[in-house]
C-alpha cells in the first residue's frame, strides 16, 4: 500500500429506493482509476458513512475490491460510535481484500489524547494493514497533534500516513519536521493541494476528483512537477469548485457536481437532503462557468456508462 498520487474519498451511489447502487459503485471506481487515480478510500465522511448499515459497508468494499481486482488498492474508513465496532470493521476491511484503513476518530465522544490513542491503536493493533489516520479536528473536534502523531508512528509500524485535513498547511511541514519521512502526508482538503504539496505531501484524499478526476489527477502531477504557472492557471479555475469540499453541505454539493457532470445523481440519506433553492443554483452555476472557460492546461474528464 502506498499511500500517495490522487485517492478519492468516493462517494456512495443510492438508488431512487436509497438502497446502495452496487453496479454504479463498481464502475465509479473503476472509472477514476482509468483517469489516473491511484486507489479508491471507501465510507469515509463523503461516502456517507454514518448512514450506513455495518452489512452495507461490507458489501460495498466487496463491490470495490472485485470491481478494482488488484489493479489498485481499497483503503477502508474505520469509522463508529464505539472502539469495538471500529476493531471489528477493520477486521471485516481486512478479511475482504481491502489493503490499507483510514482511521478516524470516534463519531460523537470527542475523548482526550490518552482516549483517542487507545482508539487509533485498537484498530492499528486489529489487523496488520497499514493505516492512515485522519486528523481533521474542523469537522470531528479531535486535533491529533504533530507530538501526537510523532508517538504513534513510533509506538506503531503500521502508522503509514497522515491524512491532514486541520486546513494549515504548516501541520505537513510540523510533522515532517518530526517524523522525517516516517510518514506519507497526504492532504485531506480540496482547496489546499497545491499549497499542501509545496510543504512536501505526496497525496491527496479528493472530494469534487468523484466528478472531475482528470482534472484533479492533473492539477496534483503538475504541483507535484514544480511546474507552477500550469498548476497555478488549473488552480485558478478549479478553486470555486473544490472550496465546495470544505462546506457542511460538502456531499449534498460534490453529489450535485457530479449530477452536473453526468456521472452519477445527487441522491443523499436522510438526515441530509439535496441542496436546493440558493445553493443549488449556486452549484450548478459553478459548474456551467467552469465547463465554460476550462483552461487550455486542463483534460476534461468524460462521462461512463454503465
Amino acid at each position: 500500500m502506498n499511500f500517495a498520487g490522487v485517492m478519492p474519498a468516493i462517494t456512495t451511489a443510492f438508488k431512487s429506493d436509497m438502497s446502495v447502487d452496487h453496479a454504479f459503485v463498481a464502475r465509479h471506481a473503476e472509472w477514476l482509476i482509468e483517469n489516473g487515480c491511484r486507489g479508491i478510500i471507501c465510507l469515509g465522511s463523503l461516502g456517507e458513512s454514518s448512514t450506513l448499515r455495518f452489512d452495507e459497508k461490507t458489501e460495498i468494499l466487496k463491490t470495490v475490491v472485485a470491481a478494482l481486482d488488484g489493479k489498485s488498492p481499497v483503503v477502508a474508513a474505520i469509522s463508529a460510535l464505539s472502539t469495538a465496532e471500529a476493531v471489528e470493521l477493520a477486521i471485516a476491511a481486512h478479511s475482504v481484500g481491502c489493503e490499507g484503513l483510514m482511521i478516524l476518530p470516534p463519531y460523537v465522544y470527542k475523548g482526550d489524547w490518552r482516549e483517542s490513542k487507545a482508539h487509533v491503536a485498537a484498530i492499528l493493533d486489529a489487523t496488520p494493514l497499514p493505516g492512515m489516520l485522519y486528523n481533521n479536528p474542523v469537522a470531528y473536534g479531535v486535533d491529533y497533534l504533530p507530538e501526537q502523531i510523532a508517538e504513534l508512528a513510533d509506538e506503531f509500524p503500521n502508522l503509514a500516513a497522515v491524512k491532514e485535513s486541520s486546513t494549515d498547511v504548516r501541520r505537513v511541514t510540523a510533522v515532517r519536521a518530526l517524523a522525517g519521512d516516517r510518514l506519507s502526508l497526504c492532504v485531506g482538503v480540496d482547496d489546499a493541494i497545491v499549497e499542501g504539496i509545496a510543504a512536501g505531501a505526496v497525496g491527496w484524499v479528493a472530494g469534487l476528483v468523484n466528478a472531475l478526476p482528470r482534472e484533479s489527477v492533473d492539477l496534483f502531477n503538475l504541483a507535484r512537477a514544480g511546474k507552477a504557472q500550469e498548476a497555478f492557471d488549473l488552480y485558478r479555475w478549479f478553486l470555486p469548485l473544490l472550496r465546495m469540499d470544505t462546506v457542511p453541505k460538502f456531499i449534498q454539493l460534490i453529489k450535485h457536481v457530479q449530477q452536473e457532470a453526468g456521472i452519477g445523481a445527487a441522491r443523499v440519506r436522510a438526515p441530509r437532503l439535496e441542496a436546493v433553492g440558493e445553493e443549488l443554483a449556486a452549484t450548478r452555476a459553478a459548474f456551467a462557468y467552469a465547463q465554460a472557460h476550462r483552461p487550455a492546461v486542463a483534460v476534461p474528464s468524460t462521462p461512463f456508462n454503465l
